[in-house]
C-alpha cells in the first residue's frame, strides 16, 4: 500500500538520530515510498470545516549528523483530504496547547487516520491512564495535599514525587525515608503545576532496571531494559540511563495481556508500557513514545515497519 502521511513533530533540527523514534518512523516511511510532510502542531488552521496546515514535504532522511533531512517548499495541505494519516509525535509538556492539537485533529475524525487517536490521547495522559490498573502498580497517590503527602510517606518510607504531565524523566524526585526536604519539594511542585503530582512508594528494584515495553496496536512488540546511570535513580535515557536486551516476566506479560485489548480498542496504536523490577507498571506512554530505535538493535527486529504495517491495517 502507498500511503500519504504527515508527521506532526518538533523541529528536525534538535531531533537525536540515533535514537529518535519518530526519525526512525519517517526513515521507514520513505523506504516503503510512502509520501511524506513535516508540520508544527502550532500551523494548524481550522476555517470553514477544514483543518490545514502549512507543511514542509519531506524530501529526504537520512542517518548523516547536520545533514540529516532535505525538505521541499512549504505548501499548504488539507489534513482531511490531502493526507491518509497523521502521525501525532510532538513531544509532551501535556499542556493545553497540547489539548487544543488533539481538539483540532479531532476534527477530521472520518477522513484520515491520526496515530495515536487524538480523543484517546487526551483521554489517556501517561500518569492518569495507568490509574485504570492499580492491580499492577506500586502504592501510588495524586494529590495536591502535604498532609496527605506526609501520611503516605509515613506509611511506605522513601517516596518518588513527579509532575503529573511531565515526560523524560524531569523534576522527577525522590525522598529519602526520613522525610528530609519533603515540604519544601511539595511547596514548590504546588507553584510551579496547576495539578496535583503523584507519589510513588520508591521502588529499590529500579537499580535493576525500569524496562520500557512496546506495544502495537495492542500486541508486544519488543522491550529493552533501562538502567540508571551513575550517581542517578532515574533510569530514563534522556537523562543518563543506558539500555540493555531484555525478555518479559510472567508479571509483564500478564500486564501485557490485559492493557492489550484496551490499548487496540481506543486506537493507541503505538504504545510504551514503564515496569520496573519485572513487576510493577508506572506508566503508559501514549503521547509521544520512545524506545523503538534501541529495542530493534538490540533484537534486530523492524519496529517502525510494525507500526506502519499496524496503520495500513486500520486503513484498509
Amino acid at each position: 500500500m502507498t500511503l500519504c502521511a504527515a508527521v506532526q513533530m518538533d523541529p528536525m533540527d534538535g531531533i537525536n538520530i540515533g535514537g529518535d523514534s519518530s526519525f526512525a518512523l519517517m526513515l521507514k516511511a520513505l523506504e516503503r515510498g510512502y509520501t511524506l510532510y513535516h508540520y508544527d502542531v502550532r500551523g494548524l488552521t481550522w476555517e470553514a470545516g477544514r483543518l490545514t496546515t502549512r507543511a514542509h514535504p519531506v524530501l529526504d532522511v537520512k542517518r548523516e549528523a547536520g545533514a540529516h533531512y532535505r525538505f521541499g517548499d512549504p505548501v499548504t495541505i488539507d489534513l482531511g483530504r490531502d493526507v491518509d494519516v497523521v502521525l501525532m509525535r510532538q513531544d509532551p509538556p501535556f499542556d493545553l496547547g497540547y489539548l487544543t492539537g488533539t481538539w483540532l485533529l479531532e476534527r477530521i475524525r472520518g477522513e484520515t487516520l491520526v496515530v495515536n487517536d487524538p480523543v484517546s490521547v487526551r483521554n489517556a495522559p501517561e500518569k492518569v491512564f495507568v490509574l485504570d490498573f492499580p492491580q499492577f502498580m506500586p502504592p501510588t497517590m495524586v494529590t495536591r495535599d502535604l498532609d496527605a503527602v506526609k501520611d503516605f510517606q509515613a506509611r511506605y518510607g522513601a517516596v518518588v514525587v513527579k509532575p503529573l504531565h511531565g515526560n523524560g524523566g524531569k523534576a522527577v524526585f525522590r525522598i529519602d525515608a526520613d522525610g528530609s526536604n519533603l515540604g519544601a519539594l511539595v511547596e514548590l511542585f504546588g507553584q510551579v503545576w496547576p495539578e496535583p503530582f503523584m507519589v510513588q512508594q520508591f521502588l529499590p528494584s529500579v537499580s535493576k532496571g525500569d524496562k520500557r515495553i512496546v506495544l502495537v496496536d495492542g500486541d508486544v512488540a519488543g522491550a529493552i531494559n533501562r538502567k540508571p546511570g551513575e550517581g542517578e535513580f532515574r533510569s530514563n535515557l534522556a537523562v543518563g540511563g543506558y539500555a540493555e536486551a531484555a525478555e518479559l516476566t510472567p508479571r509483564e506479560q500478564e500486564i501485557c495481556a490485559a492493557l492489550g485489548p484496551q490499548l487496540k480498542e481506543r486506537g493507541l496504536i503505538f504504545v510504551g508500557i514503564d515496569v520496573i523490577g519485572g513487576e510493577w507498571l508506572t506508566e503508559i506512554n501514549v503521547t509521544s513514545p520512545t524506545g523503538i530505535v534501541a529495542i530493534d538493535r538490540f533484537n534486530n527486529s523492524d519496529t517502525a515497519g510494525m507500526i506502519w504495517d499496524a496503520i495500513e491495517r486500520r486503513i484498509a
